[in-house]
C-alpha cells in the first residue's frame, strides 16, 4: 500500500503564513479599481531594482514574454544567432525562434547543469563558419544557481556579444557578491506560481541597467507607445503585469530573503543525509543558490524504478528536464555545439528533483532522506537499459 504522498511545492503552506496580508493587498486594488498599471507595479518595480541591485526593473506578463522583450529590444532578426544551453525549459530557445533568429545550443557543466563556457566557445566559431551573425547569450540560472558568469563574460566580451541572463529560476541568486537580476545586459526572470518568488499567476520581470534600453523596454510591454497615446513608434506586445499579481508579489517580496534562507538549509540537510547515496548539487564557491529545484542523479541506477518506489514511500519527485531542447521535435533542426551535447544527453536521462521549499519541516525532510536512502542502493540498471 502506497503511504500518504507529502506535496512537491507546498504553496499552501505559505499562502497560510500570509494570507491575511495577501487578502488586504488583493482588497486595496479592488477598492481603487486600477486592475491595469495600477501604483503597485511601479512600487513592486521599485522594491524589485533594489532587491538585486538593478538600475530599472520592468515588470511583465510573464517570464516567456520577458525574454522575447529583451530580445526585442535588442533588435533580433533572421540571422542573428543566439546562444543558449540546451538542459532548460523551451522559452528560453522558443523566443529566439519567435523571431526568426538561430538558436544554437550549447552543452552544460556535469557538476552545475549551467552553460558550459567551452561549448559555448565552439557554438560562436560554427555559427561564424555558417553564415550567421553571432550577437547574444542566453545563460540560464538553473534549478536556483547563477551561470559561471566569470568564464562567460570574458567569451562575450572578447565576441562583442551582448548577455540576456535567463534567471527565471535563479531570482535572488548571489555570484560573488552579485545578486542575479543586476548581472548581464539585460536579465530576466519568472513569476510562475511555482517559482521561489512566484505569484498566484502569470508575471515576470526584465532587469537593465540602461536607461534607453529601459524606455524601449517599457514601450515595447505596452504596444509599443510613444509620448501620444495612440502614436505607436515601434511593434510592441500587450506584455504587462496585472495590479492584483503585483500586490500579491509585493507581500511575497517581503518574505523571500527568509525564505532563501530556509530554502538553503533544507538542502543542506538534503546533501548531508544523502551525498554518499546519489551524486547531490554542487554550488561554486562564492554563491548561494534560490534552490528552485534539489536535483540528484543515480547514475549506474534504474531511474524510472527508484521514482515509482519513492512515489509508492509517498515521496513525489519530477524530472527537469528528460528531453533537453536539441533533441525535442520543434528543435532538433537547430545547431548544437560541435555537432553534439554529449553531457546534456547524459544527464537528462538521470536527473530527478525531490521536493524543495522553504516551508518543509525536519520531520518531512528526513522522510524523504530515508526513502531515497533505502530505495536507491536497491535498485540497479537492467542489462537491456544499460
Amino acid at each position: 500500500m502506497s503511504e500518504q504522498s507529502i506535496p512537491f511545492i507546498d504553496l499552501a503552506a505559505q499562502q497560510a503564513v500570509i494570507r491575511p496580508k495577501i487578502d488586504a493587498a488583493i482588497a486595496r486594488v479592488l477598492d481603487h479599481g486600477q486592475y491595469i498599471m495600477g501604483p503597485e507595479v511601479a512600487e513592486l518595480e521599485k522594491q524589485l531594482a533594489e532587491f538585486c541591485g538593478a538600475t530599472h526593473a520592468i515588470a511583465c506578463s510573464n517570464g516567456t514574454d520577458a525574454l522575447a522583450l529583451g530580445l526585442m529590444a535588442k533588435d533580433v532578426r533572421p540571422g542573428d544567432a543566439i546562444f543558449c544551453p540546451s538542459f532548460t525549459f523551451a522559452a528560453t530557445g522558443e523566443v529566439v525562434a519567435w523571431l526568426g533568429a538561430t538558436p544554437y545550443f550549447v552543452d552544460i557543466l556535469e557538476d552545475t547543469y549551467n552553460m558550459d563556457p567551452e561549448s559555448l566557445s565552439q557554438a560562436i566559431l560554427d555559427a561564424k563558419a555558417a553564415g550567421h551573425r553571432p550577437v547574444g547569450i542566453i545563460p540560464v540560472d538553473l534549478f536556483g544557481q547563477a551561470a559561471d558568469y566569470d568564464r562567460i563574460e570574458p567569451i562575450a566580451e572578447e565576441n562583442g556579444l551582448w548577455m540576456m541572463c535567463d534567471t527565471a529560476q535563479g531570482f535572488g541568486a548571489t555570484y560573488k557578491g552579485r545578486v542575479t537580476g543586476s548581472i548581464g545586459h539585460i536579465a530576466t526572470t519568472s513569476f510562475f506560481p511555482a517559482k521561489p518568488l512566484g505569484g498566484y499567476g502569470d508575471g515576470g520581470a526584465i532587469f537593465v541597467g540602461d536607461d534607453e534600453l529601459a524606455k524601449i523596454i517599457r514601450s515595447l510591454v505596452n504596444h509599443g507607445y510613444g509620448s501620444e497615446r495612440y502614436d505607436n513608434v515601434r511593434i510592441g506586445m500587450n506584455g504587462r503585469l496585472d495590479s492584483i499579481q503585483a500586490a500579491i508579489l509585493i507581500e511575497k517580496l517581503a518574505l523571500f530573503p527568509g525564505e532563501i534562507e530556509a530554502r538553503d538549509k533544507v538542502a543542506k540537510r538534503y546533501s548531508e543525509g544523502l551525498s554518499d547515496v546519489v551524486v547531490t548539487p554542487v554550488v561554486m564557491e562564492g554563491t548561494r543558490s534560490v534552490w528552485a529545484q534539489y536535483t540528484i542523479r543515480a547514475p549506474g541506477r534504474d531511474r524510472s524504478s527508484i521514482l515509482e518506489a519513492l512515489k509508492a514511500k509517498g515521496i513525489p519527485t519530477a524530472i527537469y528536464y528528460p528531453k533537453p531542447m536539441h533533441v525535442q521535435t520543434a528543435y532538433q533542426h537547430y545547431p548544437k555545439a560541435g555537432g553534439a551535447l554529449p553531457v546534456c544527453d547524459r544527464l537528462s536521462a538521470e536527473v530527478f528533483s525531490l521536493p524543495m521549499h522553504a516551508y518543509l519541516d525536519e520531520a518531512t525532510q528526513d522522510r524523504i532522506i530515508d526513502a531515497v536512502r533505502s530505495v536507491v542502493p536497491t535498485i540497479v540498471k537492467s542489462a537491456a537499459a544499460r
